[in-house]
């Protein structure tokens, strides 16, 4: 249902895994069918009981932002998964643009033990760029920068994440225009309502006081990067037309509350909350529709 809703008001939905094991190598070395099971089926899991129809499920993220080698992007392309923005890339000026991995990686595969890519893969690479953590940039010795903003240890308040957002807006602003990711768990705005009166205000700031600059999703950056537009001819960009305003009305207005088991979670029952038919078990790694066929 929460899927349904973001996607209905034009945010963009990827696949992060089904079971998000918690053992970090086990991702280092999935093999290819393990990440199929887990990055394909959860993108079933999502179209269906998310109701998304349109195809648009097409990026990926490893958790604990553990890369997978070639075994994950020889995944991603059989799937037909369009990126990939798991691959981090050290702090750097200027930050880095999106790239494809037909070629090397254009900076060190990054982070301990990180099992990077070796051969070319007809996918994208939404490179997460370090972003720079120090308050005060001219004066403060070097510090290592941080992938996630939920990561950067030292926002304590709303004035420091405004500065915070402040300083790397211009870095990328100011230096070759490279676009901004700002990734971080949903939960830490939630349980943080000072860090999200920030952020908001932060927007509303930015798109006040700059005309080229928007706020777009993944699929969105690729698709101007392959067809760019000058600033003039963006506003009429028909990708980035799509979905500015939510039309029609939801699937439902309340969702069906499904208890469903599955026999590969034996002893629990879980809640799917969904505007379809209740499935018969729980969607999981080898019965993502829930039909019970495995």
């Amino acid at each position: 249902m929460i899927f349904y809703l973001t996607d209905r008001k034009g945010h963009e939905t990827a696949s992060h895994l089904t079971t998000h094991n918690d053992d970090e190598q086990f991702w280092s070395n999935a093999t290819v069918d393990d990440w199929a099971k887990e990055m394909a089926g959860t993108r079933i899991i999502v179209e269906k009981f998310a109701n998304i129809s349109d195809n648009s499920v097409v990026g990926v993220r490893a958790p604990y932002l553990r890369v997978g080698g070639n075994n994950q992007f020889t995944m991603m392309e059989e799937q037909a998964f369009l990126y990939d923005s798991t691959i981090t890339a050290p702090l750097s000026n200027p930050p880095l643009w999106p790239y494809t991995m037909y070629f090397r990686m254009p900076h060190r595969c990054h982070g301990n033990l990180q099992h990077c890519p070796t051969r070319s893969h007809a996918v994208w690479e939404m490179v997460m760029n370090e972003l720079d953590r120090r308050e005060d940039p001219q004066f403060d010795e070097y510090l290592p920068g941080c992938a996630m903003v939920d990561s950067c240890s030292n926002i304590l308040s709303g004035d420091q994440f405004y500065n915070f957002l402040n300083h790397n807006f211009d870095r990328h602003y100011e230096k070759n225009r490279a676009p901004l990711g700002l990734y971080f768990h949903a939960a830490w705005l939630k349980n943080n309502p000072e860090y999200l009166d920030a952020f908001l205000y932060w927007i509303d700031e930015i798109l006040a006081n700059h005309n080229d600059v928007y706020f777009v999703t993944m699929t969105q950056v690729i698709q101007w990067i392959q067809n760019p537009r000058t600033v003039t001819e963006v506003k009429n960009f028909e990708p980035w037309r799509e979905k500015c305003s939510v039309e029609g009305k939801p699937s439902c207005w309340v969702p069906h509350s499904c208890k469903l088991t599955s026999k590969e979670i034996p002893g629990e029952t879980i809640n799917l909350q969904t505007c379809v038919r209740c499935p018969n078990n729980y969607p999981w790694l080898n019965d993502p529709t829930g039909d019970g066929f495995f």
